[in-house]
């Protein structure tokens, strides 16, 4: 587990599937112009009995060494923990690439709170320290300005635009490279240390 004051990264479980599931369907709004998925409506693919499958493939994909999923739940005094979003580094290549991409989502009822943001903190830390990476790759489409500023608040580089780069919503969407090394973050003491300074400032 990753957290940092009432942000809590965990890996998921099967108790998770109703949380999940209404989480997705009330956002649908929300989420889906942004997420590639296969055909289908979206309170079956985001049923509790979707769920089952989902979890099979992270875990799969975990076990493979491919992916690291987290469920991204929120603490606060006085209530449960509850689940709020997703964070997951994919596509993970060893040996002389050591990179990642990673892809977040949150529910739209607690955004603007620094949620993703320390989440994203959390998990490229431990994606630069136990996991052993060098590289962290995010990719958004240009519309996505709520992403966007996850990133870019973080100090994430934009590196690169790619036209046509992933089918989401009906069509071939443009999406904005950024990126992250290692070394970007190892004089402030990682990523995490660098939010936490910004917090401060901008407060």
């Amino acid at each position: 587990m990753l957290a940092d004051g009432p942000v809590l990264l965990r890996p998921y479980r099967r108790s998770d599937a109703a949380a999940w599931s209404e989480v997705r369907i009330a956002n649908r709004a929300w989420l889906s112009p942004w997420e590639s998925a296969p055909p289908g409506p979206w309170h079956e693919l985001n049923s509790t009995a979707a769920y089952r499958y989902v979890l099979q493939d992270m875990r799969r994909s975990a076990r493979r060494g491919e992916s690291m999923p987290f469920a991204v739940c929120l603490r606060e005094p006085g209530r449960p923990e509850r689940l709020v979003g997703h964070i997951n580094l994919g596509n993970i290549v060893r040996r002389a690439f050591c990179s990642a991409y990673v892809g977040y989502w949150v529910d739209a009822r607690v955004a603007g709170r620094g949620i993703i943001p320390t989440a994203l903190a959390l998990t490229v830390d431990h994606a630069f320290g136990p996991a052993g990476l060098h590289r962290v790759e995010v990719n958004i489409r240009p519309e996505n300005k709520p992403s966007r500023r996850v990133v870019e608040k973080l100090g994430f580089r934009e590196e690169a635009y790619h036209a046509r780069y992933m089918h989401i919503d009906g069509a071939w969407r443009d999406h904005i490279g950024y990126s992250l090394t290692s070394e970007d973050v190892a004089a402030e003491g990682g990523l995490l240390r660098r939010w936490h300074r910004l917090r401060q400032h901008t407060a």
